[in-house]
């Protein structure tokens, strides 16, 4: 009895302890996250449930607060109103004490009131759930200890840190600190890894940021989330309902005037069409602008000019600024499209605009873009004519 009832090995015990906290990740990402949080999909209610009792079980955590706390970070995310911010509160914060960040939110009856609407609140969730949260984690102590003996309480600590240091930790915190950038969206948050599989996908944070309602968070081919292909065996087996992924585009040929269905698709994919104007435009301007034979001093300042010019404003350093400004003095090809990187992105913050206004925005932009005298820029506003948007591969 002193190995528990089940006596199993070492190793077995270890397979145990990571599938147990591989559901829970799953749990956090499926159900909390893109399930209640931002609505991406929907779940059979046996899904639902066994995802919400198991994060009673494993965590004690109450799904209105979880979803209320998480749609606060989005509505002030990178200021002193977003309840864990690295920008503001410090990635050693976020990495220490992202625990207490998540308690000192949940104990605001304000945020959960205004932000924690659409959550179950049913007779176990009032009675159970969240009346007794506290309950579930004892009991899961004392399955633990049963099947395990004194190892249980080992497997139990592990449980119970595993969202704590990855969610409150990791994903809050180094997930808006470090890591690449798909997207140029106006807050910090950035790709940990391409491989969305420890934490459940959530790895992939840029790419939420940029389309926060997807149920999918991976976006380049080479980027996997496996929360994803978890939905997409539920959807598979009837257990699950895609309702929104990131948005696509696809260029009509032989279109030579922007209408309001292009407007539609490059407002609705304006991260991806910006993306698109630092790749297509932005680089080849800078590749020909070396080409040309430019003393060391400007070499130097255009090999990096690129990310300065595509950078989000509010995310520039007073260094990156310096910088910024200096290929600009010194460079007008380079100076050109960044002001009609500028000017694109004010059309879009055009959001008292009519359908029409923002239409004839985009075609003076379209216009003079094909009088620059910039191949790249004329060839990029060219194609914004031909612009609809892809029906959902879901």
């Amino acid at each position: 009895m002193f190995n528990g009832l089940l006596d199993w090995s070492i190793w077995t015990v270890i397979a145990y302890t990571l599938i147990t906290t591989h559901i829970t990740i799953v749990s956090v990402t499926v159900y909390l996250h893109r399930h209640q949080t931002h609505r991406a999909l929907e779940l059979h209610p046996l899904v639902s449930h066994f995802f919400r009792f198991w994060l009673w079980l494993s965590t004690g955590m109450k799904t209105r607060e979880w979803v209320a706390i998480h749609r606060k970070h989005h509505a002030f995310v990178e200021t002193e109103q977003d309840p864990h911010s690295p920008q503001v509160r410090g990635l050693r914060t976020l990495l220490l004490r992202g625990s207490e960040l998540y308690r000192k939110a949940a104990s605001d009856t304000q945020t959960i009131e205004k932000y924690g609407f659409g959550t179950p609140d049913d007779w176990v969730e009032r009675h159970v759930y969240s009346a007794s949260s506290a309950l579930g984690v004892a009991l899961y102590l004392g399955v633990a200890v049963t099947l395990f003996g004194p190892l249980g309480l080992t497997i139990w600590a592990v449980q119970m840190l595993w969202i704590p240091v990855l969610a409150a930790g990791v994903i809050n915190g180094i997930g808006h600190f470090w890591g690449y950038r798909n997207y140029e969206v106006p807050d910090a948050s950035r790709n940990i890894l391409p491989w969305g599989i420890l934490i459940g996908g959530e790895e992939l944070h840029n790419n939420h940021h940029t389309h926060a309602s997807s149920a999918r968070l991976s976006d380049k081919w080479w980027e996997l989330d496996i929360g994803w292909l978890y939905i997409r065996l539920m959807c598979a087996l009837g257990l699950a309902r895609v309702k929104k992924v990131l948005p696509r585009t696809e260029v009509v040929e032989g279109k030579t005037r922007l209408d309001a269905e292009a407007m539609k698709a490059i407002v609705t994919t304006r991260f991806q069409v910006m993306a698109r104007y630092g790749r297509e435009v932005v680089r080849k301007v800078q590749r020909e602008e070396l080409r040309r034979g430019v003393d060391d001093g400007c070499r130097r300042l255009l090999k990096g000019a690129r990310r300065l010019v595509m950078r989000e404003d509010s995310l520039m350093d007073v260094r990156a600024r310096r910088r910024l400004d200096d290929v600009l003095q010194q460079n007008q090809a380079m100076k050109t499209v960044y002001e009609y990187k500028q000017r694109l992105q004010q059309i879009w913050q055009q959001t008292a605009a009519s359908q029409e206004q923002l239409v004839q925005s985009i075609q003076e932009w379209c216009r003079q873009a094909e009088a620059s005298g910039i191949k790249a820029l004329q060839d990029f506003a060219h194609t914004l004519h031909g612009y609809t948007l892809r029906p959902a591969a879901i």
